[in-house]
């Protein structure tokens, strides 16, 4: 299992249906923990992995792809958010299918009502299954999403709470596939209900 932890990327997102709005975006937030110190002269030096360590994992980089595909898409996602209108944005080289028709409709909503985003909106993903063995690979990612740092807005400026009943962690889960042009994000599904 290959987990990014704490992608964060300045989400620009407005009032959106709660099946968007329950969303994450990638990107990196600089929360690398800081390698250890080497030993001291003084101290051996540790011993090289025996072939009894676990083995590496076969899929990772495919993995690291689907991630950075994910990361990508709400990259595009939340410049998208931030004017409530996809134009000018490379969200179709990453999302496809009910992944970028969800969205679609999100912004048409959004532009509707007036509202557009701003703050920033985090996720954990990490990708829980991975087959690579049929004509079309696919993966499903799970993504725990943070909302504590997210705002909406009206393109007046004025601020759009987020419903009472909103958790501001909850899990969603996503659907790739890999297509000649690389991993594609089909399908997004938040759920409000599992906080995280």
């Amino acid at each position: 299992m290959t987990t990014v932890r704490r992608m964060r990327t300045a989400a620009l997102c407005g009032a959106m249906p709660l099946a968007l709005l329950v969303a994450g975006c990638g990107g990196s937030g600089g929360d690398a923990k800081p390698s250890e110190a080497a030993p001291a002269a003084s101290q051996p030096a540790p011993a090289p992995a025996s072939s009894s360590a676990a083995p590496k994992d076969p899929d990772a980089a495919q993995k690291r792809a689907v991630l950075a595909a994910y990361a990508s898409m709400w990259g595009e996602q939340m410049k998208a958010y931030k004017v409530a209108d996809a134009t000018g944005t490379d969200l179709k080289r990453y999302a496809a299918l009910t992944a970028l028709s969800k969205l679609r409709l999100d912004l048409a909503q959004m532009k509707k009502s007036g509202t557009r985003g701003t703050g920033t909106l985090g996720h954990e993903p990490t990708v829980m299954e991975l087959k690579t063995d049929g004509k079309l690979p696919t993966a499903t990612l799970q993504d725990c999403i943070d909302l504590s740092q997210w705002k909406a807005v009206r393109t007046s400026g004025e601020p759009v709470p987020l419903p009472s009943n909103q958790p501001r962690r909850y899990l969603a889960t996503a659907k790739a596939e890999q297509w000649p042009g690389g991993w594609m994000i089909t399908d997004y599904t938040p759920n409000g209900a599992r906080t995280c």
